[in-house]
């Protein structure tokens, strides 16, 4: 029997009924977002275990590189096939990955495992938002939109902790057997909450050359990033090379973009001003606060000189502070005429905080510190419900997968990108070994240490600057009532 439902009689569901499904793909967004920051307290553990510290960035960044390239792909797979289907590959993926990383018996592996984990995690972490379009109209996701932003920076802020304590108090392999748990039960859950999922779907390409290019570029790019400076002088022809590589890699991606007959990156819908606007204020904005949760570890680890688990829980009023802040402003969204006005505000409010962490980095308290990291979670939250919800008001109903997929593709690169930079100016300024234990903010305990993260905040100020102009720039469009537009 042909699942496909004649657009005609597609309708809204109701609260009751639109629920459950919600909440069946809260676990696997939780777990996809759990995965770009668990491991950042365990690496200085893993690089002792396996005598490899220069590696340590590519098991963070790998599996960035390898979710963002696939973040497209599932968005078709699931316009092709449905959403189950795609979820269902997503799952597969990411237990094996999990398997890999959990048995590996060397950093290389290690490393391979992350890709694996990456390409599933992938998945999960974006259909969510997919999924919501499916069942709730525009001007009601506001509210439903809120769970997912609550449980995404949930498991992206509690990950430096969780993994900090799994590592020091169990093994860090700990981390990956609680992710093969996981994974087990959202099968289950999906598998039984998502059968009553309306059906949208329509004949697709999957352009995977467009994908293979651009992970080969970004590899390119992060490799130069990692050697140049520490392996190889900045103007030596290996890093001159790649660099070289990665803009020839990168030229061939844009011109697969502008020749394919669907490329990865959908140009049409880039051509829609309101979409463009909400897809660079997303990036930006999630870029900016993934770079914070994986170098604020970081620096209070290697400058502080806290532990693994007293690092991770130190960043939970920055959880704590963006989940209120996005509950509350997902209620509020369908409701505003002018729902512009709070998320512009929330991040004029974290460009401020963010500065004065940079300024006053080496001479902050805890106290202090907690209040910014307060203001940076509550002056963010907002932003994620406004853009997810504007750019579904802008496409129509079978191009609700892809629209996302682009999105969240975006947003995974610049962080991935953010990442490597960021990383590339802590690894050649922070000498290993740096801070002491029982250190206080107030100490300055290494100058070149503490310049460094000064740069890295003050880029992560300049990043949510760039979202703050992009939300001032999107057109104020009334939300529609109905699931989505048909087709133009």
């Amino acid at each position: 029997m042909d699942a496909r439902i004649d657009p005609g009689q597609v309708k809204s569901l109701s609260h009751q009924e639109a629920r459950p499904i919600v909440l069946g793909m809260l676990l696997p967004v939780f777990m996809g977002s759990l995965d770009n920051t668990i491991l950042a307290s365990a690496l200085p553990t893993i690089g002792r275990e396996f005598g490899d510290i220069h590696n340590l960035p590519w098991l963070i960044t790998i599996y960035l590189l390898a979710s963002t390239a696939v973040v497209p792909l599932y968005g078709k797979v699931s316009d092709i096939h449905g959403r189950r289907f795609a979820l269902r590959i997503a799952l597969a993926l990411y237990m094996l990955g999990t398997l890999v990383c959990a048995l590996a018996p060397s950093m290389l592996a290690l490393i391979l495992g992350r890709a694996l984990h990456g390409l599933g995690g992938g998945g999960l972490a974006s259909m969510g938002a997919v999924v919501l379009g499916d069942v709730t109209a525009p001007k009601e996701r506001g509210r439903y939109y809120a769970y997912f932003a609550v449980v995404y920076t949930t498991a992206g802020a509690s990950g430096p902790a969780l993994g900090g304590f799994l590592s020091d108090h169990v093994h860090w392999s700990a981390i990956f057997w609680l992710d093969v748990a996981l994974g087990v039960a959202a099968a289950v859950v999906t598998t039984v909450l998502l059968r009553r999922l309306p059906r949208h779907e329509r004949p697709h390409r999957l352009d995977v050359i467009g994908a293979v290019l651009i992970v080969c570029a970004s590899v390119s790019f992060m490799l130069a990033l990692n050697l140049g400076g520490r392996s190889y002088l900045w103007g030596s022809p290996a890093i001159l090379a790649l660099f070289t590589a990665a803009l020839v890699l990168g030229l061939a991606f844009v011109w697969r973009l502008l020749t394919a007959p669907e490329p990865l990156i959908p140009i049409a819908i880039l051509h829609n001003a309101s979409v463009l606007c909400c897809v660079v204020a997303h990036s930006f904005g999630w870029g900016a606060i993934i770079g914070l949760n994986i170098f604020l570890p970081t620096y209070l680890q290697s400058v502080v000189g806290l532990s693994a688990t007293d690092a991770g829980l130190s960043l939970m009023m920055l959880m704590i502070a963006l989940n209120v802040s996005a509950g509350l402003s997902g209620v509020m969204l369908g409701r505003m005429r002018h729902y512009k006005a709070v998320p512009i505000v929330g991040l004029v409010l974290s460009i401020a905080s963010t500065a004065a962490l940079a300024t006053f980095v080496e001479s902050l308290n805890l106290f202090w510190f907690e209040v910014l990291l307060t203001l940076i979670g509550t002056g963010f939250g907002p932003l994620p419900g406004l853009t997810q919800v504007a750019v579904q008001n802008n496409v129509a109903r079978h191009q609700l997968g892809i629209s996302v997929g682009t999105m969240n593709f975006t947003r995974n690169l610049l962080a991935t990108m953010l990442v490597a930079g960021f990383g590339a100016i802590v690894a050649s300024s922070v000498a290993a070994g740096t801070g002491a234990a029982g250190g206080a903010l107030g100490d300055v305990l290494d100058h070149a240490a503490v310049e460094a993260f000064r740069r890295v905040f003050f880029g992560v100020t300049g990043t949510l600057a760039i979202a703050l102009i992009a939300v001032v720039l999107l057109e104020q469009k009334p939300l529609q009532t109905g699931v989505a537009p048909e087709d133009e």
